[in-house]
């Protein structure tokens, strides 16, 4: 979904709780997809759960004894998690009014910055990051278009994709942070 510059990122002995991060957006997205009816403010409370745990695992890694490269940008980013994530669940008014429209800011700030990070780099498969980013910023005005009509259903399918297509680069992205082993 986002694009990530592992390198940046280092490794850590911590790969695992983000891999539990991953596997539990992947199972929350398959979970409001087959139960659509559960509830916008159930996803959104769950959205909010999942912002204060990754918000916790990014502080986790940051403090870590073998803390990766960036390690500010870790905290930094497990704080801000943690904040919205804690906005979200304190209250399920306040978190059915701006779901739509938190998920439509998150969309086109990746896609903004999947597009201006593949115009920069110029590799290869530089083209791959421009489509990313030009999807990731449809989608978000998809999300800005159901917030303002109202439409839970659209917002309850995009949801459910946004769950599944993020948890699954989450798990990819754990296993570039994994430690190597060395060999005896």
């Amino acid at each position: 979904m986002k694009s990530v510059d592992l390198r940046s990122m280092g490794q850590t002995r911590w790969w695992w709780l983000i891999l539990v991060v991953g596997i539990l957006l992947v199972i929350g997205g398959f979970a409001y997809w087959f139960w659509p009816s559960a509830g916008y403010a159930v996803a959104s409370q769950i959205f909010g759960w999942l912002l204060v745990l990754a918000g916790i695992v990014q502080l986790c890694v940051a403090a870590g004894p073998n803390s990766p490269k960036g390690w500010g940008w870790w905290i930094a980013g497990g704080i801000i998690d943690m904040f919205v994530g804690f906005m979200l669940v304190r209250s399920i008014v306040l978190s059915e009014a701006v779901f739509p429209y938190f998920l439509a800011f998150v969309f086109l700030y990746w896609g903004i910055e999947a597009f201006v990070s593949a115009a920069r780099r110029r590799n290869r498969y530089w083209w791959l990051g421009i489509i990313n980013g030009i999807l990731l910023a449809v989608i978000g005005f998809f999300f800005l278009e159901a917030g303002w009509t109202s439409n839970m259903y659209m917002v309850s399918f995009l949801a459910s994709i946004a769950f599944i297509y993020w948890g699954f680069t989450v798990a990819m992205a754990a296993y570039d942070l994994k430690p190597e082993q060395v060999s005896k």
